[in-house]
């Protein structure tokens, strides 16, 4: 491996890279890529993307992936760092014409080994259905563009349903639909359903039930993303306006906020309990925020561009037993605090359950998240117990992150709340790095935490929100400074604006919406690794491996320690026809 210094050495791809559980490596076998294995040209191109699902075949090998690449789609079967990938035979290709694919989601729930449900969001504005094992299109929503000609930035399955869907647009607006009704011959009408602080909710006006259900406007700018909570009952969305929101998806209530510190929010994610937030953006930071406390809790420093992906990784986040120490919470609390999902850690959960049972030896817990970034640099961080909970005394493992000043927590709010603190000055913040113990691999089952998250009690009316009806060119999305100046359209009528209270930076600056960097943790990366040569769009944590994408359109494989195994590379033969759509 190649390493890090001055000059040229500091442009050098990193092949491999080491954290306290040991080596990860780069399968270059693994790659997956258009047939041809040319670099594509990115220029103007949206962001390369990947999706994967499990079939749940008895063969064993029932990983599939799906990635766009400028104008095509594909879908493999993914070998992961069991045999060596065969670009040759893709499952399914398909070229697009006047328009690209930006987007994608598997639906986890109905996939079986001779049928998947995967919806595609395009530059244009449609989202295609598709059976890509059938090879068949079922659906195109919004197929004349009637709903809204922006285009879509992010697409995924309602956890939990098997026919409802959120798709979100760069004209800031997010619409629910169901795949068993059609859309209308004409731009639909919509009536006022609920409102509230920077954010409206609006049904569709029609004599028969028809596509949108619902249509959510929120804040200032496009929605860059959104992502439901592990349990399905809470949507969060970050938005250019630099806002983190997040809301019941059942009640449509508006359950926090948090700003950037400046700049739009590109990326959110959730940690596989639910508990914490990470968001990314052009501020060139990770933010870490409370869902229980509802505010920043750290900060993170590594990358030297706009933090394109985030991405909590549960098999890494680690549970160790330490010294007695105090824990203000009930035992509910912590046996929810490792809830990852139908196939967690066995070992994981059953030294939790210790824990409970067994009160003179607590467990305590490292997070461990991803961030990549337009600078191509992959980092890894730990989110760990001095950060969590500073008002604890650490064990002897611990280093030591001083108090910050606390925002009480919401009303109603249960859980680790920190108390504020008070009107002692705090001493400057440390940096925290790794910790100097070593910890356990969550070594797990197959998936994703939200595969298995089962929504109780959604609402079939309740979706996520997005902003006011407003177009801009795809071209200026990640655009600092941009008017917003309102569409008028047919179907609109005065119920369609929301009332908006323009937040001033300078004013959220300093308080618990937007803290100063010195009043809360700064976060450095366990790892800082190059290993692009094009901006990073893509980063996913599954069991045996680490699977990250450039804009180039190369799909890479990092096996996790001790899972490489010998890969030998098939006879590459030549590219076979695709479908053109």
């Amino acid at each position: 491996m190649a390493t890090e210094g001055g000059g040229k050495e500091m442009n050098e791809i990193k092949t491999q890279f080491t954290t306290r559980e040991g080596l990860y490596k780069l399968l270059p076998h693994s790659e997956y890529s258009r047939p041809n294995r040319v670099p594509f040209n990115s220029q103007g191109s949206n962001p390369v993307r990947v999706s994967f699902v499990n079939l749940n075949d008895q063969s064993g090998n029932g990983d599939r992936l799906c990635f766009n690449v400028g104008r095509e789609l594909y879908f493999y079967i993914y070998k992961g760092v069991r045999k060596a990938a065969d670009l040759s035979k893709p499952i399914d290709k398909r070229i697009y014409k006047g328009t690209q694919p930006t987007c994608h989601d598997f639906n986890h729930l109905t996939a079986t080994a001779e049928s998947v449900s995967l919806l595609v969001g395009f530059s244009a504005g449609q989202v295609q259905l598709i059976d890509p094992i059938k090879k068949e299109t079922s659906k195109l929503f919004n197929e004349e563009r009637l709903i809204d000609k922006s285009r879509v930035t992010c697409v995924r399955w309602v956890p939990g349903s098997e026919s409802l869907f959120l798709v979100a647009h760069s004209s800031g607006s997010t619409y629910l639909y169901n795949v068993e009704h059609a859309c209308g011959t004409t731009a639909p009408h919509y009536q006022l359903l609920k409102q509230g602080e920077s954010f409206a909710v609006h049904t569709c006006k029609s004599k028969s039930t028809r596509n949108p259900l619902l249509k959510w406007t929120v804040g200032e700018g496009a929605l860059n993303e959104f992502a439901f909570s592990p349990d399905g009952k809470f949507l969060a969305c970050v938005s250019q306006d630099g806002f983190l929101r997040v809301f019941n998806f059942d009640s449509v209530e508006l359950h926090g906020t948090m700003k950037s510190y400046f700049g739009g929010l590109l990326c959110v994610c959730w940690s596989p309990d639910g508990k914490y937030i990470v968001t990314g953006g052009e501020d060139d930071l990770v933010t870490v925020w409370s869902f229980v406390d509802c505010r920043v809790i750290a900060r993170g420093h590594g990358h030297k561009s706009w933090v394109s992906v985030v991405a909590f990784d549960p098999y890494t986040t680690s549970v160790e037993e330490s010294d007695p120490m105090e824990f203000s919470g009930s035992d509910e609390d912590l046996q929810d605090l490792l809830h990852f999902g139908r196939d967690r850690a066995n070992s994981t959960q059953s030294r939790l359950s210790k824990r409970n049972s067994t009160e003179s030896r607590p467990v305590s817990v490292t997070y461990r998240f991803g961030s990549v970034g337009q600078d191509t640099q992959l980092c890894l961080w730990d989110l760990t117990e001095d950060i969590l909970f500073p008002h604890q005394p650490l064990s002897r493992a611990r280093t030591h992150t001083n108090v910050m000043h606390a925002t009480s927590p919401p009303a109603g709010s249960t859980g680790n709340s920190v108390p504020a603190a008070g009107n002692a000055a705090p001493p400057p913040l440390p940096r925290s790095n790794s910790l100097p113990h070593s910890a356990g691999s969550g070594a797990g089952g197959k998936g994703g935490v939200a595969d298995g998250a089962v929504a109780s009690g959604v609402s079939k009316f309740a979706t996520l929100s997005l902003h006011d009806r407003k177009d801009r060119h795809h071209e200026k999305d990640h655009k600092r400074n941009h008017s917003m100046g309102h569409i008028s359209s047919k179907s609109s009528d005065k119920l369609n604006l929301v009332t908006k209270a323009r937040t001033d930076p300078a004013k959220t600056l300093g308080t618990p919406l937007c803290p100063r960097m010195e009043d809360v943790p700064l976060l450095e990366p366990l790892v800082c690794k190059k290993i692009a040569h094009e901006r990073l769009t893509v980063l996913v944590f599954l069991e045996d491996c680490v699977v990250t994408a450039c804009q180039e359109g190369f799909v890479c494989t990092w096996g996790r320690p001790g899972k490489v195994g010998l890969l030998s590379s098939p006879n590459q033969a030549s590219s076979p026809g695709g479908t053109v759509v």
